[in-house]
């Protein structure tokens, strides 16, 4: 299915975008035709209408149009302030005014609501996207699926490595893929995972061979030893270290790598400070749109890791 309900700023900047939300002509063609549009949130009043300058219209965005929600309460108001300085989508309802004084009433509402009838509600479980990250947790991170629509990343989705914080691994602004775990319908929330397209632990490993001192993040620590992350969904065991924690990236020597019990035995051999998040490797081709099953086990591992999409 082709996908036109992109997140929040995918659109702002393109050259159809602009035409029109330069002028009230552009402003009119996008009410006549019904087109969603984004622009610029500059300032929220104190009854929590969003502006926006397009043009030399004002934008306005009422509060109850500020956000689509399926049991008609209004929004939460730190979901409206937050949106200022940012890009939001939004149908235009009107225009009026005369002279310099002219206005656009705005819903952004209307657009997200556009977007869940004709392309949220198609997606099923195993469905692979394309979203971008908002904000992150401790529980994991918000992402935006389309037209500013939220759905939950959870923590323990993210990767196979277990992080403490979402931040660990993403931060606001990231455009990532994920895979639609489940769509709940009331109250209507979504949830996404990560990690299924982040491959397998053949398929991490095989980067890797015994012998080799490559960089890892410390992502546990314990009294028989520290765990130590060599790509997102795939960790080796080192011996317990005092002056390390959670969260330092070092150097590692590679003593063994085990198919068999999937494990990967290491020495840590410096410290380097505090890891940064990285770019994010996909097993998964681009042009898969949907995945049934991901077995992230070795076929000779007993211990069988597995997701499957019903």
């Amino acid at each position: 299915m082709q996908n036109s309900f992109l997140p929040e700023g995918r659109l702002y900047t393109t050259a159809e975008n602009t035409g029109y939300i330069r002028n009230e002509a552009g402003l009119r063609l996008a009410l006549q035709s019904n087109k969603t549009l984004e622009g610029i949130a500059s300032s929220c009043s104190r009854d929590f209408d969003l502006r926006l300058d397009l043009g030399g219209v004002t934008g306005i965005i009422p509060y109850g149009q500020a956000l689509y929600m399926q049991n008609g309460e209004p929004p939460k108001d730190i979901a409206v302030i937050t949106r200022v300085g940012k890009p939001v989508c939004f149908k235009v309802k009107e225009l009026y005014g005369e002279g310099e004084e002219k206005f656009a009433l705005l819903s952004r509402s209307d657009a997200q609501k556009e977007c869940i009838e004709e392309y949220i509600s198609y997606l099923l479980p195993g469905d692979v996207i394309n979203c971008r990250v908002t904000h992150t947790e401790k529980f994991g991170a918000f992402v935006d699926v389309g037209c500013g629509v939220t759905a939950l990343l959870p923590v323990d989705c993210i990767s196979v490595s277990r992080i403490s914080h979402a931040s660990d691994r993403l931060k606001p602004g990231d455009d990532i893929r994920c895979v639609i775990s489940r769509i709940e319908s009331d109250p209507f929330r979504i949830f996404l995972s990560l990690k299924e397209l982040l491959g397998t632990w053949e398929e991490n490993a095989a980067n890797f061979s015994p012998g080799q001192t490559v960089r890892g993040i410390v992502r546990g620590i314990e009294p028989y030893g520290v765990f130590i992350e060599l790509a997102p969904n795939l960790s080796g065991l080192s011996e317990y270290r005092g002056d390390i924690e959670p969260g330092d990236e070092v150097a590692v020597y590679i003593k063994s790598i085990d198919e068999k019990k999937m494990k990967v035995k290491l020495v840590v051999v410096g410290v380097q400070g505090k890891a940064q998040p990285q770019p994010i490797k996909y097993y998964v081709p681009e042009n898969v749109t949907h995945i049934y099953r991901f077995i992230y086990s070795t076929p000779e591992c007993s211990k069988q890791i597995e997701t499957d999409f019903i």
